[in-house]
């Protein structure tokens, strides 16, 4: 279920909430080879299928890199604002890979607000603790603290 907030009062109001999760999102083969492309990363385990079947993970991996940028869209699901002018990725305090991503595999993201706190330029600057989930593991894929800055 997506949350809605209107304007820096309504996310300032989300301090501390928990968003839920997303639906789960297939990680396909296609999608890790753009990746790859886009990044000029085409290391063995995430695009030779071949070599990786006898590799250390049975398969081909999503990049880590790849994980964490599907948070974008996936964080989307969880939170719509509206009633801003903008808002930008401000950066990560943290972000760790734990558990490999196999192609073929699910994730969904889990979401919560950790804090919501004044920026300069009329403005507020969202942190959220985010945990990518892979279907099936007892450990997450990916763990990472965002921040995001959103503009009156």
């Amino acid at each position: 279920m997506t949350t809605t907030a209107n304007g820096l009062d309504g996310l300032t109001a989300l301090a501390g909430a928990d968003l839920g999760h997303t639906g789960w999102l297939e990680i396909s083969q296609q999608r890790v080879d753009t990746f790859a492309d886009a990044t000029g990363d085409h290391q063995w385990i995430h695009v030779d299928q071949a070599r990786a079947a006898a590799g250390p993970f049975g398969g081909t991996i999503a990049h880590g890199y790849l994980t964490l940028s599907l948070v974008i869209p996936l964080f989307g699901e969880l939170l719509e604002v509206t009633g801003t002018s903008m808002g930008i990725n401000y950066g990560l305090n943290k972000a760790r890979f734990i558990t490999p991503v196999p192609v073929g595999s699910k994730i969904r993201l889990a979401a919560r607000v950790a804090t919501v706190e004044p920026a300069a330029g009329n403005a507020v600057q969202l942190t959220a603790d985010f945990t990518v989930e892979l279907d099936g593991a007892a450990k997450p894929a990916c763990v990472a603290q965002v921040i995001y800055r959103y503009y009156a």
